[in-house]
C-alpha cells in the first residue's frame, strides 16, 4: 500500500504559525506571578553565534547570572567518563545553589589529556539529573560543543533541554571556507546567517513532521526513540525515552570517543596531520559502512542492464546479508517458522485478500502506470 504522506504541519506554507524563538531565565512558579517571571531573555533563533553566547555568558542585569560548566574528562582515567558525569552535575547543583540560572556546557579545551564528554549525553542528562533535583525549572541550559553540526544534532539536542547551541566548530569550517574562496565572494557575517537559517529551517521541519509549530513546544518534549543503547544508559542519562533492541552502554561510548582522541592526539606523529574524513556521507573505502558501495551499485547496474537474475540475486545478498557488519536490523532478525504447518483451510484465499485492497489513495507518483493497471484489474 502506497500512500502520499502529508504532514501534520506544513513548516513552509503555513510559516506564520510556527515560532523559533526560545525564553532564557528562571521560571517562576505559575501559580504565584510575580515580576521576576517576566525577566527572561528571547533569542530568536537557538543557534548561537560566537558573539550571542559571548553575551549570554557576561550578561550584567539583575536577575541574570551565567556560569561555564567544562564537558571534559581525562582521557585513560578508569571510568573518567562516569566520573566526569558526576562532577558536571554536582557542579550545576552548587551553581543553582550559588543563584545561577545560566549554565552553558562547553567543550572548549580539548587537548591530549582532555577529551570531550558527548554534547547530547552531558546535555540529556544533566537535564533529567535536574528534573530529579526539582530544580530544572531555575535553570536554562545553553551548549558550547565543536560536535553539533547539522540538524539532526540540533533537534537532539533542543528535545533534550537545550535552549540555545554554539556550534562554534562550524562556523570556524565557515570562516575557513570563506577565507580560502570557497563560497566565492560571500563575507563571513553573510555566511554564518545563512548557515543559522539554513539549520533553523531544517529544525522547523522536523518538528512540523510532529505537527508542533513551535520550538519552545518541542524543548524538552524528547519525541525520540533510541537506537542500540542499553536500558542502564537510557534509564540514567535519557530518561523515560524508549529503547527496544538495547545495546551499547557508557563504557563503549568512553571506548569510541577515546579512539577518536587518540587519533586526534597520537603519541607519535607519522607526518600525516590530516584526520581520516570517515565516510559518513560518502562511501570511502576504509570508512564507514554503506549499503550502496561500489559492488552493490555495480552489481544493480549489471542486473538491470543485463538482465541477468543470477546477479540480481547476488546483489540481493550482499544487501540483505549484514548481519556480520550490523548494517541493518533486518538482517539481526530471522524467521521463526511453527512447528506444524498451518491447515490450508485456515489461510484466507486470495479472491478474499484482494477484496480489501484500496487504490484510490494512490497517486500516480507514489507506483507505476502498470502497477496502477494490475491493481485495478485485481
Amino acid at each position: 500500500f502506497a500512500q502520499v504522506t502529508n504532514p501534520p504541519l506544513d513548516g513552509i506554507r503555513e510559516e506564520l504559525v510556527t515560532a523559533t524563538e526560545m525564553m532564557i531565565g528562571s521560571e517562576e512558579n505559575l501559580l504565584n506571578p510575580t515580576e521576576m517571571a517576566c525577566r527572561q531573555v528571547k533569542l530568536m533563533s537557538p543557534i548561537l553565534t560566537n558573539e550571542e553566547l559571548a553575551k549570554l555568558c557576561h550578561i550584567d542585569h539583575e536577575g541574570f547570572k551565567a556560569q561555564i560548566l567544562p564537558m571534559l574528562f581525562t582521557a585513560g582515567n578508569e571510568d573518567g567518563l562516569k566520573t566526569a558525569l558526576d562532577q558536571l552535575f554536582a557542579q550545576a547543583d552548587e551553581a543553582i545553589h550559588n543563584g545561577v540560572n545560566i549554565l552553558v556546557l562547553s567543550d572548549r579545551g580539548v587537548n591530549a589529556k582532555q577529551a570531550p564528554i558527548p554534547a547530547l549525553l552531558a546535555t540529556a542528562g544533566l537535564h533529567h539529573h535536574l528534573i530529579r533535583n526539582r530544580t530544572r525549572t531555575q535553570v536554562a541550559l545553553l551548549v558550547e560543543t565543536g560536535e553539533a553540526r547539522e540538524v539532526h544534532h540540533f533537534s537532539v539536542l533542543i528535545g533534550y533541554g537545550a535552549t540555545g547551541i554554539n556550534p562554534y566548530l562550524a562556523f570556524e569550517t565557515i570562516d575557513q571556507m570563506v577565507a580560502e574562496g570557497t563560497l566565492g565572494e560571500e563575507s563571513v557575517e553573510d555566511a554564518h546567517y545563512h548557515y543559522v537559517k539554513a539549520a533553523v529551517k531544517g529544525v522547523l521541519k522536523v518538528i512540523s513532521k510532529m505537527g508542533i509549530s513551535t520550538l519552545q513546544s518541542y524543548h524538552g518534549a524528547q519525541i525520540f526513540e533510541a537506537l542500540g543503547l542499553n536500558q542502564a544508559l537510557v534509564d540514567q542519562y535519557f530518561t523515560w525515552t524508549p529503547t527496544r533492541i538495547e545495546g551499547i552502554g557508557l563504557a563503549e561510548i568512553e571506548e569510541e570517543i577515546l579512539r577518536r582522541h587518540r587519533k586526534a592526539f597520537p603519541p607519535r606523529l607519522n607526518g600525516v596531520e590530516v584526520l581520516d574524513p570517515g565516510g559518513v556521507y560518502q562511501w570511502r573505502y576504509d570508512g564507514e559502512q554503506h549499503l550502496f558501495n561500489p559492488q552493490t551499485v555495480h552489481q544493480l547496474q549489471l542486473a538491470c542492464r543485463t538482465g541477468n537474475y543470477n546477479v540480481f540475486q547476488q546483489y540481493s545478498t550482499t544487501v540483505n546479508d549484514q548481519s556480520r557488519k550490523l548494517a541493518t536490523l533486518r538482517s539481526l532478525l530471522t524467521f521463526k517458522f511453527a512447528n506444524e504447518p498451518i491447515p490450508i483451510d485456515e489461510v484466507e484465499p486470495v479472491e478474499e485478500i484482494v477484496k480489501r485492497f484500496k487504490t484510490g489513495a494512490m497517486s500516480y507518483g507514489s507506483i507505476s502506470k502498470e502497477a496502477h493497471e494490475t491493481l485495478a484489474i485485481a
